[in-house]
């Protein structure tokens, strides 16, 4: 059947009339039963989603895990069980690292199909029943209570005092007040479409009578599950360069085994000596050790983000985050503290910011804290009646006996906050000014109005003392005049204007004239632009107790007082992590369901948007006009925009892809269920740990324990560590494995006999000498300028700046090195020359390795030990290599002979030519710099 369309902008009537029900008795079971099966059962369904043996058998695809599997099955033909068996292992560990991680990827539909609400109450053939949420259907009358889920989305017929918690779907932190009223505007946003309920979400306040309108895929979380499926995994940066240098490298090994196998040939070696060649130089072509490296690179990475509170679930991330280009996040609870806090109190003539002292005593109060200043009595009364006309309360908190949180509504809480810190406690004032009637706050009139009976102490003390102890005497500052009574309301400014007549101000009541009428709205208008939530307050002494419930008579009258204006502040180390985002090239972008004027009053103060650079640094877009802008509109401007408020799920994917069209990496945060599909597109998928549901953690690449935007600016600088890191290591392991085949080719051309490195022997290269110092480098610790630059192209080769030639130089220099070892040694009719070939060719790594860890700075400025791991990984493979040469079973594993203490000598000063040799080349380098640094000084 048909769904209606835009159901908001319908009335009740009409919407019923769409769906062809009855408000007062509802489907009947007939008919219910008859469009169940005409559009299904009300569930999520899970689409096109990979079977773990598809997952399994795609970590065998990967071309470096390919070109192993060739090496392992050559190895195998010529009965090489050993090399076999040691490259298979690699192979194993890492196609288990990584289906676990691709797996935990799928989960992210399970954790949605849990929000599916088990029953609920239905009218059908005029009863009321209790069914199963699945068997809902279109035009179904259901009921909704306090704690209740929403089981569907729904067009409400009844709202009373209705409010509904839509965080999860809409990012709005505060629980929305429905209504029944038909709504204007056909883009209209979730979090504006106060008529409507929608799956996934809860009842926080009030009941109400709703008929469905959508169920299972068709209602806006089903959309939200369809974005999510349809979403396809984007390979991270590295994942591409890994696949460009492992394509790289196959097609180089191929060529160089059939290079040389053909010049053997031709020289008149035998074809079995020269097959053996060539498999040798295929083993070293390939760096084995390289996947299991950058595997446990990034491990240990995460377990270092993870002590930043950073949890990450999946491992590729580690390093895509230091190559992320933008940030994209929500604001509450991420760039702000997620407590609401009274930062302007306005009365007549005299307005006082809070913000500084408020913004950092915290979420706890202590009794002992002194006051942040003696209240005027206008204050006072303000603070009293928003304190008093107040639902929350404030109890003792289990970090300390003395002190206290605010509980209940946040917005109400902060106001009770506000009253303490101005000593104004209130457990005492309720002491002397006790609630004996109230009005609740309805969405309609807007506020909330309390009766309080004025202790007969407070109302003979007008002038008196403030009162001792536990018991404060607000007569002192209350207008009573010997009433007994008094009413205090709280709500909309404009609302209390409607039923206000007389105005308190200078201490004294005035009428409420068009004149302070107006300038009252000015404030209002005023504060509510800087994008504060604004209450105003207002009383009336009353002679006797009116009846209860007699709102009319009670709210009449009233005596406005004044307003306070809140805000959500910014995590005070936002400031200095948006501050390193921009030295660092990053460009951070506020993506919120929020109001926008709170948004743009938030990211002015953060300096996320920059009036100062004109066109469209400082604008603001809105959901609803996002929802009108074609993909080429809004890749015109998402370059520039950085604030984007009341924004749907649909509007976050548009503009996580577009940025993506323009070349940027970019990360996502988000905690509710909205977030999931942007999440899964984002380069990085940042989940809020605290805040967030599992729908978005499942689908999110990493989770803040504290969710807080300087988490992931640090993050940030690990991942960039991480990469450099990596780097290191290829081009440590690329320049050793050319020295390896550079010695070979050398020794062919020169026409000498060609060292027996058998395959193993290039494996315990690739994989102990290169292997254990490479772990090392990847714990090396930062640049100091790793976050003072940009971050580097997304499409850089892996062996851009200078890599490349490196790799050649630094090879050759090695493969130099053993030639002319092997042809002075072999000359000299020494049979130890293998085995001293290997060895000088395995040391002179070590040199590589210490001298490769800056491109710039030597060894000894940066600190020997400033590396400790890599100092006993250098160590710990010297002995090793030792133990290859002199113990004997060892020695017959790998055909070598004990070497004597001179032979040894002379290994391991020719080793250490490679590593002079680099620092030599770094010392022109600076030298050079400073001189043309002394040039640009003198000119």
């Amino acid at each position: 059947m048909e769904h209606p369309r835009q159901a908001w902008t319908l009335t009740p009537k009409e919407v019923v009339k769409a769906l062809d029900t009855s408000p007062e008795e509802g489907l009947s079971q007939a008919e219910a039963e008859r469009r169940l099966a005409e559009v299904g059962p009300n569930e999520l369904t899970e689409r096109g989603l990979r079977s773990p043996w598809r997952i399994l058998a795609a970590q065998f695809t990967e071309v470096m895990v390919v070109v192993l599997i060739v090496a392992a099955a050559i190895a195998f033909a010529v009965g090489d069980l050993k090399d076999t068996i040691a490259i298979l292992v690699i192979v194993v560990l890492n196609a288990a690292l990584g289906f676990t991680q691709e797996y935990r990827a799928e989960r992210a539909m399970a954790a949605l199909k849990k929000m599916a609400v088990p029953r609920i109450k239905v009218r059908r053939d005029g009863e009321v029943r209790e069914i199963s949420a699945r068997e809902l259907v279109p035009g179904d009358l259901f009921l909704l209570e306090t704690g209740g889920a929403v089981p569907v989305d729904g067009r409400l017929l009844e709202s009373v005092n209705l409010r509904v918690q839509e965080a999860a779907l809409t990012g709005e932190s505060e629980p929305v007040d429905k209504c029944t009223e038909a709504l204007g505007g056909e883009h209209l946003a979730l979090g504006d479409r106060c008529n409507m309920v929608f799956l996934g979400t809860a009842i926080t306040y009030g009941r109400g009578l709703g008929v469905v309108t959508a169920t299972g895929m068709e209602t806006e979380l089903g959309h939200i599950a369809t974005m999510i499926q349809s979403v396809e995994s984007e390979r991270t940066p590295l994942q591409r360069r890994m696949t460009q240098l492992g394509k790289g490298l196959a097609m180089a090994a191929l060529a160089l085994v059939g290079l040389v196998f053909a010049f053997g040939l031709l020289q008149g070696t035998d074809v079995t000596t020269m097959f053996m060649v060539a498999i040798s130089l295929a083993v070293a072509a390939v760096p084995e050790g390289l996947p299991a490296v950058v595997t446990i690179a990034l491990a240990l990475g995460a377990q270092r983000m993870l002590k930043r509170r950073a949890l990450i679930r999946r491992l590729p991330a580690v390093e895509t985050l230091g190559s992320v280009t933008v940030i994209c996040s929500d604001k509450t609870g991420t760039l702000t503290e997620n407590r609401m806090t009274v930062t302007i109190l306005d009365v007549a003539e005299n307005t006082v910011s809070l913000e500084e002292e408020l913004c950092k005593s915290g979420p706890l109060l202590k009794s002992d804290d002194a006051p942040l200043e003696e209240p005027c009595a206008s204050l006072a009364l303000l603070l009293t009646a928003s304190a008093l006309c107040n639902d929350a309360t404030l109890k003792p908190d289990r970090e300390g006996a003395d002190s206290y949180r605010a509980i209940g509504d946040p917005t109400e809480g902060a106001l009770v906050v506000a009253a303490a810190r101005m000593d104004l406690w209130k457990p005492q004032l309720e002491t002397a000014l006790p609630r004996v009637s109230e009005v609740p706050f309805t969405s309609e009139r807007k506020r909330m109005t309390t009766v309080h009976r004025v202790d007969e102490k407070t109302r003979d003390n007008t002038d008196g003392e403030t009162g001792e102890g536990d018991f404060v005497d607000p007569g002192t500052w209350l207008p009573i005049n010997g009433s007994t009574h008094i009413a205090f309301a709280k709500g909309a400014v404009d609302s209390l204007l409607d039923v206000s007549t007389r105005v308190w101000a200078n201490d004294r009541i005035e009428p409420l004239d068009d004149d302070w009428r107006r300038r009252i709205e000015a404030a209002n208008d005023r504060l509510a632009q800087e994008g504060m939530r604004v209450l105003g307050a207002a009383f009336r002494p009353l002679d006797d107790l009116p009846d209860s419930g007699d709102e009319e008579n009670l709210e009449r009258e009233m005596i406005f007082v004044g307003m306070t204006g809140m805000i959500d502040p910014p995590r005070e180390e936002v400031r200095q992590a948006i501050a390193t985002c921009r030295t660092a090239g990053i460009r951070p972008v506020m993506i919120t369901g929020d109001h926008p004027l709170t948004a743009a009053s938030i990211a002015r103060e953060l300096h996320i948007a920059d009036p100062s650079a004109g066109g469209n640094g400082s604008r603001v877009i809105k959901g609803t006009e996002l929802a009108q802008m074609s993909a080429s509109d809004l890749d015109g401007v998402v370059q520039d925009v950085s604030v984007y408020a009341r924004v749907s799920p649909e509007h976050k994917l548009k503009i996580v892809e577009a940025l993506q069209k323009h070349g940027h990496i970019a990360a996502m945060t988000g905690d509710g269920v909205n977030d999931a599909p942007a999440l899964k597109q984002a380069d990085i998928g940042v989940a809020m740990g605290i805040t967030g549901t599992d729908v978005s953690k499942e689908a999110a690449d990493m989770v803040l324990t504290d969710d807080n935007f300087a988490t992931i600016v640090a993050s940030v600088e690990e991942g960039r560590t991480i990469y450099d890191n990596i780097r290191k290591f290829i081009k440590y392991t690329l320049s050793s494995n050319v020295g390896e085949i550079a010695g070979l080719m050398v020794a062919i051309g020169l026409g000498l006999p060609i060292p027996r490195l058998l395959p193993l022997q290039i494996l315990w290269m690739n994989l102990v000498t290169d292997g254990l110092p490479g772990l090392a480098l990847g714990v090396d610790p930062p640049d100091p300028d790793v976050m003072n630059r940009p971050p580097h192209p997304p499409q850089e080769s892996i062996f851009a700046r200078g890599m490349w030639q490196y790799i050649l130089w630094v090879g050759g220099l090695m493969g130099f090195i053993t030639a002319a070892m092997q042809f002075f040694v072999y000359e000299s009719g020494n049979p130890a020359w293998q085995t001293m070939v290997f060895t000088t060719l395995c040391l002179a790594q070590m040199g590589n390795a210490l001298a490769i860890r800056s491109d710039r700075y030597s060894l000894f400025s940066i600190g020997v030990f400033s590396n400790p791991a890599l100092v006993g990984a250098v160590v710990l493979t010297f002995g090793l290599q030792l133990a290859v040469v002199y113990v004997p079973f060892l020695q017959t594993i790998f055909q070598t002979v004990a070497l004597s203490l001179p032979e040894l000598a002379i290994c391991l000063g020719a080793s250490t030519l490679v590593f002079w040799a680099v620092e030599a080349v770094k010392w022109i380098a600076r030298h050079d710099r400073a001189m043309e640094h002394g040039a640009d000084d003198a000119t």
